[in-house]
């Protein structure tokens, strides 16, 4: 199965706003990405009217993703945190209705970064809040035909869902059109044991994939077995795009809340190009067969 390989704008830069949308999809359509992800940081830091305008002229098929900065918690907060972050997650849905992106995707469970520890007794009431707190949201979802999806990550990032087999406990009674997962391979390769197993566990839930280096640096350039990934996403029909998703370490919030210490490429332009590169004649190479 051939898939679009598409890229975040946070390759490039972050905050996203209009002005840097405009240079960097003509820089991803020029290098033959076929989608962009579109971060929603804070509602109103890009116009979705000319968003769509933007996509329309490049021929890029939008995806949106969610950002759960500090302060946005769905579990284990005050009760107006919760809210303000399902009124965030509102406003997501409706960008990715106007601009006719298939998902919303990101971590929407608790703030990137923050962690405590659990036993099963805490972590079984969290998931409960979880499902509570997502419920309205997922029916807001699939009346606008939109599909949230939920992305589990790395222990450092979070102590709730770090594995495909814990978001399948946590979310499960949700899991449909308007609620799925988000896997992304550099959270994959730091918690799951078997990569290709937790894709096809994932199964028709998969929604989403993000993809990059285990160094968070350009496809390809890394040990993951990069044919056994696309072969797993074969097994479960995931037909969807694969979004790169790297991070600048110019801007300072984003390098820390990523660990960016240290370039990942010679440029940003570079991993870009040689993700796409690597990609587009790995699905060469396979179309042959």
């Amino acid at each position: 199965m051939r898939r679009t390989i598409g890229v975040n704008t946070w390759v490039w830069t972050s905050p996203l706003d209009d002005a840097a949308l405009v240079q960097i999809a003509s820089k991803a359509a020029g290098m033959g990405f076929g989608a962009l992800e579109l971060p929603v940081e804070q509602p109103g830091d890009w116009s979705t009217d000319a968003a769509a305008d933007v996509l329309a002229e490049h021929g890029l098929a939008p995806v949106v993703i969610g950002a759960m900065g500090p302060g946005r918690n769905l579990v284990a907060a005050p009760g107006s945190e919760v809210v303000a972050t399902q009124n965030y997650l509102v406003h997501c849905i409706r960008v990715a209705e106007r601009l006719g992106s298939r998902v919303v995707a990101g971590p929407f469970t608790a703030a990137t970064g923050r962690a405590w520890r659990m036993d099963a007794e805490e972590r079984e009431a969290r998931y409960r809040e979880l499902r509570t707190s997502l419920t309205p949201l997922v029916r807001t979802a699939e009346r606008s035909g939109i599909r949230l999806a939920i992305e589990p990550l790395n222990r450092y990032e979070t102590s709730l869902v770090n594995t495909v087999e814990q978001a399948l406990e946590a979310l499960g009674p949700l899991l449909g059109t308007g609620l799925g997962l988000a896997l992304d391979s550099y959270h994959l390769n730091i918690e799951e044991k078997d990569i290709g197993a937790a894709v096809r566990a994932a199964g028709e839930h998969l929604a989403h994939v993000q993809v990059c280096g285990n160094d968070r640096g350009a496809v390809g350039d890394d040990h993951l077995d990069w044919p056994a990934f696309l072969d797993a996403l074969d097994d479960v029909g995931y037909d969807g795009p694969l979004g790169l998703e790297s991070f600048t370490g110019e801007n300072a919030t984003i390098a820390v809340a990523a660990s960016v210490w240290r370039p990942l490429a010679a440029s940003q332009d570079e991993l870009a190009e040689r993700s796409i590169r690597y990609l587009t004649a790995l699905q060469d190479e396979r179309e042959r067969r």
